[in-house]
């Protein structure tokens, strides 16, 4: 099974692309849940992905309850990013079918899955010179640990 990278509500169609050519290089999933705050016909978001697109295993989700309704019981676990995560993203043990969850670049995740996904939060360290990492930085930083984690599956 491969990772999954999930995008609740982007906003900058070029992270997105960014995004989408790290998936097609590593086979990961990505899932876009909406409202997106661009369109995927957006020539930033298909500059950014080039010629990849076709490469990418991509899912849209109508909430972020449709996501993880479409998942179902036996999903892998959702790994939250956020800049106030207690855990460090190498603290955990990422498995086959791990969901890497971001949220969207202006405000992170809506504080009610904040609250509840409280124990799956991670964070990337950062001096305090920012106030975050860039988006599709995040999703490349965490998704190779995992991928270096499971051996690089697939990966030459």
């Amino acid at each position: 099974m491969p990772l999954h990278i999930v995008l609740h509500e982007p906003l900058i169609p070029a992270n997105t692309g960014n995004i989408a050519r790290s998936c097609a290089a590593t086979g990961a999933h990505l899932h876009l849940i909406h409202p997106l705050g661009f369109s995927t016909e957006d020539r930033y978001l298909k500059r950014a992905g080039l010629d990849y697109w076709h490469a990418v295993n991509i899912h849209h989700h109508e909430s972020f309850e449709h996501f993880a309704a479409a998942q179902g019981e036996g999903a892998g676990t959702f790994y939250f990013v956020e800049t106030w995560g207690e855990k460090l993203y190498t603290d955990v043990s990422f498995r086959d079918g791990d969901y890497i969850i971001l949220g969207k670049e202006t405000t992170g995740l809506p504080e009610e899955l904040a609250e509840r996904y409280r124990e799956q939060t991670i964070r990337i360290p950062m001096s305090g010179a920012t106030r975050s990492v860039n988006l599709s930085n995040c999703a490349a930083i965490v998704l190779f640990e995992g991928l270096r984690q499971l051996g690089f599956p697939g990966l030459n």
